[in-house]
């Protein structure tokens, strides 16, 4: 079982359309605060689906500020669901850090509420369109036959009909860290099916449980490489390099980040690494 690369799983595009429209909309948005509305907004749709247990709690929004000396301020966002944003402009302080990204999240919450955003079997022949285009574009850039990763997609979305693209992000972020992190490919050298991974991924959330094995994993690789390492130091840059193109163009970012978190807790737990005292 093959996997598109993260990059490739329903192409950003299925999954966030709004990014053309972000600055014409920034007018409208500056004379609403955005912090109280995405709250308010995701609260009113917990009341709504009968989630109102745990004082609340299924509502919260996360906010995350990075820690820096000056200025520009980076924040990210994280929505009910485990879809992430972060703030797209260039902020002077932190909390306009934080006012970016609440905006391109309330966009995003708002719009992923049309009944356009749920996932139908019109919605997923779309969706698999795009990905095996987005494949056919880019054909040099890897080495993997990409039908059986589109067939994985095109399940995994009609194992989801009706759910939203926010709901079903959750899911698809776990299964693009189990490819990337090569968890899919002992799956598979195990002659695990399809529908025994997805079943199973499917009735568990990304925890820290998750993340410190796929932090270890990538520890244990460090260890292992030849003389002077590099392994984790590389593939944190591209990951933090994906990052900031996702959060710059105002694009859903859950997958980036989660890869350069598990990266600095391996980095951590490598002795050899020279990323552990790294933030």
């Amino acid at each position: 079982m093959v996997y598109p690369e993260a990059s490739r799983w329903g192409a950003p595009d299925t999954l966030a359309p709004l990014y053309d429209d972000v600055y014409r909309a920034d007018g409208v948005l500056s004379t609403v605060n955005v912090v109280e509305a995405l709250q308010e907004f995701w609260q009113l749709k917990a009341s709504r689906n009968g989630n109102t247990a745990s004082g609340g709690s299924s509502a919260l929004v996360i906010y995350e500020s990075v820690p820096a000396a000056h200025p520009p301020y980076v924040c990210y966002v994280t929505l009910p669901g485990g879809a992430c944003f972060g703030s797209f402009q260039n902020c002077p302080t932190k909390a306009e850090a934080r006012r970016s990204a609440a905006k391109i999240a309330l966009m995003n919450s708002v719009f992923n509420d049309h009944e356009s955003r749920r996932i139908s079997d019109n919605f997923i022949e779309k969706a698999v369109a795009e990905a095996r285009a987005s494949f056919a574009g880019d054909a040099g850039s890897h080495h993997q036959d990409p039908n059986a990763g589109i067939a994985a997609f095109r399940f995994m979305l009609e194992a989801n009909k009706g759910r939203t693209m926010l709901e079903f992000q959750e899911l698809m972020t776990v299964f693009q860290l189990l490819h990337w992190n090569g968890s899919l490919r002992a799956m598979r050298e195990r002659q695990c099916s399809r529908q025994e991974v997805v079943a199973h991924y499917s009735a568990r959330a990304l925890d820290d449980a998750m993340r410190e094995q796929m932090a270890r994993e990538w520890a244990s690789r460090e260890r292992e490489a030849a003389a002077g390492g590099g392994v984790i130091r590389n593939e944190l840059a591209r990951a933090e390099r994906e990052l900031r193109a996702a959060r710059v163009a105002a694009r859903e970012l859950r997958f980036p980040k989660e890869k350069r978190d598990i990266l600095l807790q391996a980095a951590r737990l490598a002795p050899s690494s020279d990323l552990t005292a790294r933030k």
